[in-house]
């Protein structure tokens, strides 16, 4: 395994965080995390918990009252007919739930169909596994939804899972209940494992419905369903996840690369998530409210001050805005391999804002660059009047409609 972890490669954002180190007063878009602050139901259970020294040894698969209050949720707002607790098991965050399911799952050289463009960890977490990730495009002309047809035609006698991530970083689509539905005939026509990363479940918008494939009948046997309390409850740097599956040997080969992993997720962390599931739930709907209104604010910001270099649509969940770059502009150090690249290194030097080239996500994604919208109101204008600044400063360069006026003269 040494080695072969030199093939396994880094995600771009890791460099990305090294630059932005180096910037005074940087705005940091490029980081898929919220400004809010986890719930105090979150904060006083922890405090709870290490008043009464709940600093020891747990099992392996969570607390029990957790996995209970886990299943209940899943139950009920997921519409997964979960059994029993034991088919839930926490982790160290969404990124360890799928770490586990891999290693449980795949058999070296098993193929997993997975979106492109698609969360870099994916990827690698499959490749770890030794198994092979096939990639197959999202379209911005269909929502980032797959053409089902050409999702089909990915499959063949290697085909293990189809990986699916609704709504989806770092395009903010959300498959449809029809999506899901002809994903989960193709799946069971095929013999084949879904694995659902529904780490966005909770951030939707316009009315937009989230559809669980585990929900669907027949559809649980099949299907591993993997969340995190990260984007839900603010709880990104606590490190909270869990996963559910039916399938008695899956898990108990996923238990034991909890184990050997973990150990057990830290009890502090887990009595922090039992008080954000037996909390009011009201700060849930307030968080997507007030990341909706900052969507729509970066969006028309975009439109006034960057129209003429960055395209496209308010997505419909998560909370990224993944925009196109005009194809005429150049960078000021000159053309390079990757416009998004070059886009980045270009916002990052020039502007101080941070953000992530699409191609870090997949071939896919090149042409394109991800800023998080999920930064306080005030971040967010900050880094929308840098953008004004710095490409109204060299128009000729920076803004193609007057390139090309240039050019015609």
């Amino acid at each position: 395994m040494g080695q072969f972890l030199d093939s396994v490669p880094f995600s771009g954002i890791i460099r990305i965080r090294d630059m932005m180190y180096s910037v005074q007063n940087p705005f940091r878009l490029d980081q898929g995390d919220v400004s809010f602050d986890a719930p105090d139901t979150v904060k006083d259970a922890m405090r709870r918990a290490i008043d009464e020294n709940r600093s020891h040894y747990l099992q392996t698969t969570g607390v029990p009252r957790l996995l209970e209050l886990l299943a209940d949720k899943l139950r009920s707002r997921n519409g997964i007919p979960i059994g029993s607790p034991d088919e839930v098991l926490v982790t160290t965050g969404g990124i360890h739930a799928l770490f586990i399911t891999c290693q449980a799952l795949l058999e070296p050289g098993d193929e997993v169909i997975i979106p492109d463009p698609e969360w870099p960890p994916c990827g690698g977490n499959i490749t770890l596994a030794r198994g092979v990730a096939v990639p197959c495009p999202l379209h911005e002309r269909l929502g980032w939804r797959y053409d089902l047809d050409q999702l089909a035609s990915k499959i063949t006698p290697k085909t293990r899972a189809i990986y699916l991530n609704s709504p989806h970083n770092p395009t903010g689509g959300v498959l449809t209940r029809a999506d899901i539905e002809a994903i989960a005939a193709l799946a069971a026509r095929h013999g084949l494992w879904i694995l659902s990363d529904e780490a966005y479940e909770d951030v939707v918008f316009d009315g937009t419905e989230h559809v669980s494939p585990a929900s669907l009948p027949g559809m649980y046997e099949r299907t591993i369903s993997l969340y995190t309390f990260s984007k839900t409850y603010a709880m990104t740097g606590l490190r909270l996840g869990y996963v559910a599956a039916q399938d008695p040997l899956l898990r108990e080969r996923m238990k034991k690369a909890l184990f050997y992993t973990a150990s057990n997720v830290a009890s502090v962390v887990q009595f922090g998530g039992i008080g954000g599931l037996e909390g009011r739930q009201d700060t849930v709907a307030q968080y997507r409210q007030e990341l909706q209104a900052r969507r729509d604010l970066f969006y028309d910001g975009i439109r006034a001050n960057a129209g003429s270099v960055f395209s496209g649509e308010p997505p419909r969940g998560a909370f990224y805005a993944f925009l196109r770059i005009d194809p005429s502009w150049v960078s000021p150090a000159g053309a390079k391999d990757s416009i998004s690249w070059a886009m980045t290194e270009y916002l990052i030097s020039r502007g101080r804002i941070g953000c992530v080239p699409g191609a870090d996500f997949g071939a896919n994604g090149e042409g394109y660059v991800r800023f998080c919208f999920a930064r306080d109101r005030r971040e967010l204008a900050g880094a929308l009047a840098s953008m004004q600044s710095i490409f109204n400063s060299d128009p000729i360069r920076n803004r193609p409609a007057a390139r090309a006026a240039a050019q015609d003269s």
